[in-house]
């Protein structure tokens, strides 16, 4: 079934046991206190489930290419020795884990940063240093003793990161790479700070010894390298000495989503293709390879030699051993939200995954067999329902779920119809094989009363009941023409060629996405996608971009909110710039201080900033947020301390599926 995925692959000194590489994440988990033994229960716990490879998250080789002030550094016998707790616990578990070098060059949020040349980052706020000749040969020396270091804590191996438009990447293309001296001008003077690196660090820790080599094949930004100088690189990297080489998709900085949930499912592995056969050492695909299906076509199709998946194995640690198991539905999946893990990072928070919050909390979240098995009772089928139902049920409880409507999933179902949100659906389909592997007992299309709960005769109850839309009032809010966001998305009630979206937060985001696609029930293949975004398949130019598509809506759409500023200010820091820069390519306009007067056979009334307009539009859609469902709490037997509200129940502010499916998750720990 996964023959390829699944196949040992032989590197002469070692053996991985099969194709998965788990990629390098921050997860902050080096960065906080006690984070260590953390981040070791983390790895160890994804031994357990047979992945292939593991690498860290980035460690710095010297101060000055930390992430961030306080970020995690490799340069000492003591921090050798503080990482060896990892090392054991992997091996402990017959797994084989790498140390990520990483020096961020000029992306470090730092006043100390350096870089080849003193050019700000576009994404920085600070302006880098320029590191002198003894500069970058110190650096290279604080790169092969980082992975002495690695080696003496313990690790198998060290990935050298060199893409992604950090310090590597900085010096070999022109656009950060200004210098006259021996390490700038010709690609081939540009490329000898990677070559020297990973020549030191074969000639310091021996033949035995893995050394991934993360190359920048897409840098997606003007002035990048071109495809030559990529093969050229590959080659000459392979000569250097590395084991592996890992594909590195554009540099933070580029105007691509690269593993947002927009990009198709294995969308890059054809760049990773077009370099099979020039080296021969193992190749590495990656970015939005999700499902063990996607892993093997990739493997199968000659694009590379192993597959690289990070998020999937945060959202499910087991992700191989169930594929060995021939069980992908139990595979929890990445739906590539960002919204636990990314924006996480991105805010310095620890890194978690919104369908799976026990990532990164595996010493303070588990699920254990109950002492006291109970009968409980979970009113409601969306995400936080269906999360504390599986997980009671596989703890060894009685678990009866109620809801009201003919399917589960709630506000997923919705979400699933959204153009580059498809893989929501992975998520409602994997709580329902959790539902039959624990035997939840389901009641669909039952508003269940709490009278029907009280004579049932049940220990615990849990209210998760959701949130509808909530409504905002102007004249003529009642027309027929005023529609709700479950109208449209979840009732199917038509939608004519011109809208007003009331409300610029996610889901007016997603309303408009929706009714702006063409073809919403077709997901967007590679070359569309690539051709919308601006990248060159066929690599004719240095960094393969292109022109960017605009794709116009077919209808004309308004996105309207009450308040000032930029609209969708509270998307995900990783994710919003995607979303802002798709409905703006759809052509959708946007307008702020709106003020909601009217809705006729006209067209709805407003004012703008204090200006009279009319849009003769023929629908409008509130998506103004939403309110909780009234619960049954009052009318229960039970005491308050058997009686749990979760969810959107039990505050409809702010409300997401990652404080729903959290909330849901501990709850079921604890009962």
């Amino acid at each position: 079934m996964y023959d390829k995925l699944l196949e040992p692959l032989d590197l002469g000194f070692t053996t991985l046991k099969n194709r998965v590489l788990m990629g390098s994440m921050h997860t902050m988990l080096e960065e906080i206190p006690g984070g260590n033994v953390m981040a070791a229960a983390f790895y160890a716990e994804r031994a357990r489930g047979q992945i292939g490879l593991m690498v860290t998250g980035g460690i710095s080789p010297n101060m000055e290419g930390v992430v961030a002030t306080g970020g995690a550094v490799m340069m000492t016998a003591s921090d050798a020795a503080h990482h060896k707790v990892i090392t054991e616990a992997v091996h402990k578990e017959d797994g084989k884990i790498c140390m990520q070098i990483l020096h961020t060059g000029r992306y470090a949020y730092s006043k100390d940063l350096v870089a080849p040349s003193p050019i700000k980052a576009p994404i920085n706020m600070f302006t880098p240093r320029e590191l002198s000749d003894g500069d970058v040969d110190r650096t290279i020396q604080d790169y092969i003793s980082c992975a002495v270091l690695a080696q003496e804590a313990g690790y198998d191996g060290v990935e050298v990161m060199g893409s992604e438009g950090y310090l590597i990447n900085q010096f070999i293309v022109k656009r950060t790479n200004h210098r006259k001296d021996r390490w700038g001008g010709s690609y081939e003077n540009r490329i000898q700070f990677p070559i020297k690196i990973v020549q030191g660090i074969r000639e310091r820790i021996g033949t035995d010894f893995i050394i991934i080599y993360r190359l920048s094949m897409l840098d997606l930004v003007e002035d990048g390298s071109t495809w030559a100088e990529v093969v050229t690189l590959a080659k000459e990297i392979e000569k250097a000495g590395a084991t592996i080489i890992n594909t590195g998709i554009g540099w933070h900085e580029a105007r691509v989503p690269t593993i947002g949930s927009v990009v198709p499912r294995g969308g890059f592995a054809w760049v990773t293709k077009r370099l099979m056969g020039e080296v021969s050492i193992p190749l590495i695909a990656t970015n939005r390879i999700n499902t063990p299906e996607i892993a093997e076509s990739i493997l199968a199709e000659g694009c590379s030699d192993m597959v690289s998946m990070a998020r999937p194995l945060l959202a499910d640690s087991q992700f191989v051993k169930k594929a060995m198991a021939r069980k992908p539905e139990e595979i929890n999946t990445c739906i590539a939200c960002n919204q636990a893990c990314l924006d996480h990072t991105f805010t310095m928070q620890r890194c978690s995954c919104i369908v799976n919050p026990r990532a990164c909390h595996e010493t303070e979240l588990n699920y254990l067999p109950a002492e006291t098995k109970k009968k409980i009772a979970v009113v409601g089928g969306g995400p936080a329902g269906l999360a504390a139902a599986t997980l009671c049920a596989e703890r060894g409880h009685s678990v009866h779920l109620y809801e009201g409507t003919d399917q589960l999933g709630g506000q997923f179902n919705m979400a699933k119809l959204i153009p580059g949100k498809e893989d929501y659906a992975e998520t409602i389909r994997y709580y329902q094989a959790m539902i039959k592997k624990h035997s939840v007992e389901v009641f669909l299309n039952t508003r269940v009363s709490a009278q029907t709960l009280n004579e049932i005769g049940y220990d615990e109850i849990i209210l998760a009941t959701g949130v509808t839309p909530r409504k905002i009032q102007f004249e003529g809010d009642d027309h027929p023409s005023v529609l709700s966001y479950r109208d449209v998305l979840s009732a199917g009630k038509p939608v004519g060629k011109r809208v007003a979206i009331v409300g610029a937060g996610g889901i007016g985001f997603d309303v408009a996405e929706y009714l702006a696609e063409h073809n919403p029930d077709i997901a967007m293949e590679t070359p569309a996608y690539m051709k919308e975004w601006g990248v060159d398949m066929a690599y004719t130019q240095p960094g393969a971009t292109m022109p960017a598509q605009d794709s116009p809506s077919a209808r004309k759409i308004y996105l309207l909110k009450r308040s000032t500023g930029k609209h969708g200010k509270d998307l995900g820091k990783t994710t919003g710039w995607i979303h802002r820069a798709s409905l703006k390519k759809k052509e959708v306009e946007m307008h702020s201080q709106c003020e909601y007067l009217k809705m006729s056979d006209q067209g709805f009334m407003i004012k703008v900033g204090g200006a009279l307009q009319v849009l003769e539009v023929d629908n409008v859609v509130i998506c103004a947020g939403q309110e909780k469902y009234e619960t049954i709490s009052k009318d229960l037997n039970l005491g308050a301390d058997h009686i749990h509200i979760i969810g959107g129940a039990k505050n409809s502010a702010g409300l997401d599926a990652k404080r729903a499916i959290k909330e849901a998750s501990y709850l079921a720990a604890k009962l």
